[in-house]
């Protein structure tokens, strides 16, 4: 399971979700601070939209580690992130479940505070780690991948 975490990473870092995704069990849970839970062909959709939107992105894995059917990794990305272009370094600490040789459930992790404090100064570090901020930006990013679907499909 450790080549199909490394293989994942390395679709990521060339920013291709295709590669990514297959990867990913039919019935996938992906589950993050920005995007909450989404499942199967949504989780598709927000590493589509990811590899295509995010020009300049730049990512580093490592720490992997599996127990069984069970991993984690440790990833960074950097990339600039709005209309401001403001530069974002995040790490990230994921968790993985294994089915049938692929990846069926997939968490980051990371500081929501930090996060935003990169994405939208001061405001960001205000009021990044609260529920609120967190429940309005999962609305907004589903929104950006049913956006994106309809422009996929159109």
């Amino acid at each position: 399971m450790e080549e199909v975490i490394k293989n994942f990473y390395t679709g990521l870092s060339e920013r291709d979700a295709e590669k990514m995704v297959s990867y990913y069990h039919k019935d996938i849970v992906f589950e993050d601070p920005v995007f909450g839970k989404l499942e199967g062909e949504d989780a598709v959709k927000m590493w589509h939209w990811l590899c295509l939107n995010g020009k300049d992105l730049k990512i580093k894995f490592s720490d992997i580690r599996i127990d069984n059917d069970k991993g984690t990794a440790k990833w960074e990305a950097r990339y600039s992130y709005g209309k401001r272009k403001r530069p974002i370094f995040n790490k990230v600490s994921a968790e993985f479940e294994f089915k049938d040789g692929k990846i069926i459930k997939h968490t980051d992790n990371f500081s929501l505070k930090n996060w935003a404090t990169q994405a939208i100064g001061w405001k960001g570090k205000v009021i990044g780690g609260t529920e609120y901020f967190k429940k309005k930006l999962q609305f907004r990013s589903k929104k950006l991948l049913e956006n994106f679907e309809i422009a996929e499909n159109a």
